[in-house]
């Protein structure tokens, strides 16, 4: 095997993981080293379609931003078990891209014990291929109850001999501490692997800190190797389901964008472009009274969710169903993606047991019918006509991915009787009222695409909005500035430049 490993591990869940593998993957790959990311395991109901021995599957989104850092073709081997929740106590497994209904079904400890080969082979072909893997941990590698079924931090450091960074959250308080009982709880061979401390999300002046850094260096032999500011715009979307909860806006407000934050709410990543939309806010909504000051030229969106039925369930219990309605009514905007098209229908119709039976809000009239079979795939399509609010769309052409259980088609009787919603989307993909208010789509990805952006915003964007490649550039001369000199080379020292 001749990549050379860097692992990026945390105190805690949201201590920065994610984020410094992206940095660290551009960083490496701008060396001129082919880079690839990986996560053994990772839990989140944000996920893309990318390649896979099958034609295509899915991987966790933050996989899917590193490997584009990287400069990499993502696919399912930098992420090859994904669990998604459906529950509190209940996850869909997909390994290397596909659902597995076996593993599903499976006692987790019983279900690490089987995945580990597979995902053992997934990194070991990623070495063999690459001169850098740049690999991400999850949670903390410090959990004692679960390091016999450890299938995504330390087994996966040993296996492969990774140089760790071991990252903490300041902000939160108590990082010292954290990251001493995170090396006093390792076994020392574990111990030997963690090669530097980082200290992420600092506020104030960094001499501070003294004789601090020291003291934990006296104590476990490892330095602190980067003590790193807070960045609250980087530009990646969060991880782990965890957003920004700030109402932001760059400027004047003039347009608010309301998203409803449901439990298992799914692909809240494709969102992120709309913070950077100048005079936009971007506002995460879970009662009534969030979107009580909305005019009807501003938006509510219906997100993806992994539990349709369940969430359309508590979106009626918070009564966000009649506000929603009402701001419909009044000739506001509505969109729905993926699951929060299904809702938008008259009907949810599940024979398969996949998601649940459910009456939907009735402001499309439409029936969903979920089909044992989940569709992945990317999709290219243009909108066809449309009138009224969304009429910007008209002949737009856009790209992006699919991922859901459910078909959906105009509700027979209402058809019949002549209330027919608009396909603005072949195949079923987009759906709109007559009024063109409502819209509901199938298609994820749909403010990431450069010409629905300008169709959408092009008066507002003024060439503001960063692409993503800038944003990986940001992110590598940020860790670049602030590591210690030496330090990431250093990691990398083994790494064959030859390739």
């Amino acid at each position: 095997m001749s990549a050379r490993c860097i692992m990026v591990l945390g105190t805690t869940s949201g201590a920065g993981k994610s984020w410094l593998t992206t940095a660290l993957c551009r960083y490496y790959a701008r060396l001129g080293l082919k880079v690839a990311p990986f996560k053994a395991q990772n839990m989140s109901n944000n996920a893309r379609v990318v390649a896979s021995s099958n034609g295509q599957g899915e991987i966790g989104s933050a996989q899917y931003f590193q490997a584009l850092a990287a400069k990499a073709e993502p696919e399912v081997r930098m992420n090859p078990l994904l669990l998604k929740p459906e529950a509190d106590t209940h996850s869909q497994v997909v390994l290397l891209g596909q659902v597995s209904e076996e593993l599903t079904a499976m006692p987790w400890r019983g279900r690490s014990l089987k995945v580990w080969p597979q995902i053992a082979a997934a990194l070991d072909a990623l070495r063999a291929e690459n001169d850098v893997v740049v690999i991400e941990g999850a949670g903390s590698p410090a959990e004692i109850n679960l390091s016999s079924s450890d299938i995504v931090n330390m087994r996966v450091a040993k296996h492969c001999h990774a140089a760790c960074l071991l990252v903490t959250d300041i902000d939160r308080g108590g990082a010292f501490a954290h990251l001493y009982g995170t090396w006093a709880l390792l076994p020392e061979d574990e111990r030997a692997l963690i090669k530097g401390f980082v200290l992420n999300k600092f506020r104030g002046d960094a001499s501070l800190l003294a004789p601090a850094p020291q003291m934990l260096q006296e104590l476990t032999g490892v330095p602190t190797v980067a003590t790193l500011p807070m960045w609250w715009q980087h530009g990646l979307p969060e991880e782990d389901g965890v957003f920004d909860d700030r109402s932001t806006a760059k400027g004047a407000v003039s347009l608010t964008v309301a998203v409803i934050a449901y439990p298992r709410i799914s692909n809240l990543d494709e969102f992120q472009p709309l913070k950077n939309i100048p005079g936009l806010k971007l506002q995460w909504v879970r009662s009534p009274s969030e979107l009580a000051g909305l005019k009807p030229t501003d938006w509510i969106i219906l997100p993806g969710s992994k539990a349709t039925s369940a969430d359309l369930a508590w979106l009626r219990s918070q009564g966000l169903d009649a506000a929603v309605a009402q701001h419909a009514g009044q000739g506001g905007a509505v969109l729905g993606i993926c699951g929060g098209l299904q809702m938008l229908g008259e009907a949810l119709v599940d024979q398969h047991g996949i998601d649940g039976n459910a009456p939907g809000l009735g402001l499309l009239p439409l029936v969903t019918v979920f089909e044992a079979d989940k569709t992945v795939r990317h999709t290219r399509a243009s909108f066809s006509a449309l009138t009224g609010f969304w009429q910007a769309l008209a002949g737009v052409p856009v790209s992006g991915y699919e991922i859901h259980h459910g078909q959906t088609a105009q509700h027979p009787a209402m058809a019949e009787a002549g209330n027919v919603a608009l396909e603005v989307l072949p195949g079923g993909l987009g759906w709109c009222n007559a009024q063109g208010n409502v819209l509901g789509l199938y298609l994820h990805g749909l403010f990431e695409d450069p010409a629905v952006l300008q169709a959408l915003f092009g008066a507002r964007l003024n060439g503001l909005v960063p692409t993503l490649d800038a944003v990986f550039e940001r992110l590598a001369d940020f860790v670049e500035q602030y590591f210690e000199v030496g330090v990431l080379d250093g990691l990398g020292s083994m790494v064959n430049k030859s390739r």
